[in-house]
């Protein structure tokens, strides 16, 4: 039976990239029902391709007049469209490929539904991860990691006993600037910073990868995923990008999953999991073409963007939902040329050491939290 996929974020880099995977396997995958933003003209495209039942979009009057054209589709906008489209009850899985906090509530909707959901959404996990994993586990709904690094490491785990794992390895390109001392950032451009070496990635994606925060926001996601606490997950500067990330057990065995950067591989593994299939246009890993791989300590004082992800993964409570949510409007004021590269990880810091923690937020404090923390930014600049 073919498996029925809602996506959240199709125009995106992972949603396109998903749109692939379904369109060259039809006889594996369905679209039912997709979300996007303002590029109308591609939701015309994907909707004329696809055919799903349900389509959401940001701006109301983008909805009425793509019912006029396709009468076959229900079409929603919003908020409420972005919930609608995640807990589509004709869907077997949500890919959630949304950059943002965004995909908090979406994500609790579909997992209400028992619809089990492939994540790309790293930010969910990071503002609110417990909330996510509980309810997850309360409805024996199963979360599929989409990032590289993190179904790496569900790979690595795949069969093993987690209570004799000692170290999570996460590993980092470096990003864009990962050749430059903190002295050569004052002066970087957004275009420089969105040029990375090895991924192809939507741009706040690639910003939050040049910073170093991309890797905390992993770090943090690992952590609720694996259940791990922090001072067991490790980060790795290995610029090639061919091991994703690696298991070190109490036997001092190290269990890695490699392969050549393309984020399909790993959509697709989240797609198909348990099981396996081939992958269309793919380049197979040949460790003799490539020769030799590097690696390198972190160094935290070079990437503070990720000793703050680690310190606010530490503290706690609603601590990382302020830290994602500074960062998140950061990276916008940046991409607008309205603040410096550097001042994305101060505005952050600032934001952090001005917020009193709550240990055990509710989704509804979480929410607030999220949205005075981005006025707060807005002010501050």
């Amino acid at each position: 039976m073919k498996k029925k996929i809602s996506l959240l974020g199709a125009t995106g880099s992972i949603g396109t990239q998903t749109l692939d995977i379904v369109q060259s396997n039809p006889e594996h995958f369905q679209l039912v029902s997709f979300s996007a933003g303002k590029n109308i003209e591609k939701v015309r495209e994907i909707t004329l391709k696809f055919q799903p039942s349900l389509v959401s979009v940001m701006r109301k009057e983008d909805a009425e007049t793509l019912a006029t054209d396709f009468p076959s589709t229900r079409f929603v906008y919003g908020k409420e469209g972005l919930i609608l489209v995640a807990a589509h009850s004709g869907a077997d899985m949500l890919v959630n490929a949304v950059i943002g906090s965004v995909g908090l509530e979406p994500t609790l909707h579909a997992i209400r539904e028992g619809i089990t959901i492939a994540i790309s959404n790293k930010e969910t996990l990071v503002a609110a991860g417990d909330i996510v994993i509980a309810e997850a586990q309360k409805r024996n709904v199963a979360l599929l990691p989409v990032d590289s690094e993190h179904s790496a490491l569900f790979q690595a785990l795949n069969g093993e006993n987690p209570k004799r794992v000692t170290r999570l390895i996460l590993t980092a390109s470096g990003g864009s600037f990962r050749d430059l001392s903190r002295d050569q950032l004052k002066q970087v451009t957004v275009e420089q910073a969105l040029a990375h070496p090895n991924w192809s990635m939507g741009n706040k994606l690639t910003i939050d990868s040049a910073t170093m925060m991309n890797k905390g926001l992993e770090v943090i996601e690992a952590h609720h995923l694996f259940n791990l606490p922090y001072d067991q997950i490790d980060c790795l500067l290995h610029k090639e990008s061919i091991i994703h990330s690696m298991v070190e057990f109490e036997d001092t065995s190290v269990i890695a999953q490699l392969g050549s950067p393309d984020m399909r591989v790993p959509i697709q593994y989240a797609m198909t999991y348990p099981d396996r299939m081939p992958m269309q246009n793919a380049k197979p890993l040949r460790l003799e073409e490539i020769g030799a791989l590097h690696f390198e300590r972190m160094d935290f004082e070079r990437f503070k963007a990720l000793a703050l992800a680690y310190e606010a993964g530490r503290t706690g409570g609603s601590m990382p939902t302020v830290m994602n949510a500074a960062n998140e409007i950061a990276v916008q004021l940046f991409m607008m040329n309205k603040i410096p590269f550097l001042q994305i990880e101060e505005i952050v810091e600032q934001m952090m050491n001005e917020h009193v923690t709550i240990s055990h937020p509710s989704l509804d404090e979480i929410l607030e939290i999220d949205s005075n923390t981005r006025k707060l930014v807005h002010a501050l600049v």
